[in-house]
């Protein structure tokens, strides 16, 4: 009914295991794949309960949780979990949110509460990005961007109650194959990071993507390019493809969304 997949580069199996564990301590999964773009493979993961698929070059985030996807498309199962390494779980969310899906056959990609280590909320609900949302936030003061950055994402929905949300985050999407099948899977042409956007912007044009805040995970999110040089070029790098696909200030579908998300939310 449900299989996972965790994308793994220079981890250690002490890191992972908790996770691989937890996610096969549910009655749902079928199977668990770890797809490693580490530049060495590590024998002891195949130790793990889990298919573990070494690909011997770094293909980049979505590339590699493709390899899973189409493996799930080939088996047919229902659901397939996008799940970041760094992610601290209990099984039991899992029923819950297929629940929920099962009962809500047009939802197509379902997130929970994420929260930090100390129990507060990461806010990853947010509207399709302007190129400020994304560029000036990163590289401008936070005072000068706190009150825009608030606004997108959706901090005054209070997020303790169920919504419809265009853009959900990666470290965490629970999706329905059947909308893998209408709208495609992971756009390959993003290395890292926007990629999250593309495929939730894609399911939303025919499905609902939900946050759920009924369950919660932990994510222990270490935002490395905010600490690395290379990995921020490459951040920068693949916004402006995300941009250059989308539309950079003429984008009608992300204006007629967004105002949708925020008169529903009652925050126009």
């Amino acid at each position: 009914m449900l299989n996972a997949s965790i994308v793994l580069f220079n981890h250690y199996i002490d890191d992972i295991k908790p996770l691989v564990e937890s996610l096969r301590s549910s009655a749902l999964m079928n199977d668990v794949f770890l797809i490693d773009n580490s530049p060495a493979e590590v024998v002891g993961f195949r130790n793990l309960p889990a298919v573990y698929i070494f690909n011997n070059k770094n293909l980049g985030y979505g590339a590699a949780h493709n390899i899973a996807l189409h493996k799930t498309l080939e088996q047919n199962v229902l659901y397939h979990l996008v799940i970041n390494p760094d992610i601290q779980l209990d099984y039991r969310i899992l029923d819950e949110l297929t629940d929920y899906m099962d009962k809500n056959p047009d939802i197509g990609h379902i997130m929970p509460r994420v929260l930090n280590p100390d129990g507060t909320i990461q806010y990853l609900c947010k509207l399709l990005p302007r190129p400020s949302d994304l560029l000036f936030r990163r590289f401008l003061p936070t005072g000068w961007t706190q009150k825009s950055n608030e606004h997108f994402e959706l901090r005054k929905s209070g997020y303790d109650k169920i919504m419809e949300v265009p853009y959900l985050s990666g470290c965490f999407m629970l999706l329905r194959t059947e909308a893998l099948k209408n709208v495609g899977l992971f756009d390959e042409r993003f290395f890292m990071y926007p990629e999250d956007i593309d495929l939730t912007r894609r399911i939303h044009r025919k499905y609902k993507t939900i946050f759920y805040p009924n369950v919660s995970v932990v994510h222990h999110h270490a935002r490395a390019s905010y600490q690395n040089v290379r990995l921020l070029a490459v951040h920068v790098w693949n916004l402006v493809r995300y941009f250059n696909k989308w539309g950079w200030f003429f984008d009608k579908e992300r204006k007629k969304v967004n105002e949708f998300v925020l008169r529903k939310l009652d925050l126009l």
